[in-house]
């Protein structure tokens, strides 16, 4: 009887587990809408920016390459 009633108490405890997190992952999940539609993840500056900061541009130079008998080799991109 007393393993019972044990085990009522545990299966109790796993339901209000089980509604209080469904509660905090409804107000997490509202809470992410509202800041969504109130324009919290608009990111305006950055694209206006961006071209600002991309990578270096690669020059079309030949490579010169020395070599041991003081003859430069120049190498072309293909």
């Amino acid at each position: 009887m007393y393993f019972y009633a044990r085990i009522q108490v545990g299966m109790s405890v796993i339901y209000v587990l089980l509604t209080i997190s469904i509660i905090v992952a409804i107000i997490f999940f509202t809470a992410f809408i509202y800041s969504v539609k109130n324009g919290q993840y608009d990111d305006s500056y950055t694209p206006s920016v961006r071209m600002l900061f991309e990578d270096e541009l690669v020059t079309d130079t030949p490579k010169v390459v020395k070599t041991n008998e003081n003859k430069s080799i120049q190498l072309n991109k293909e």
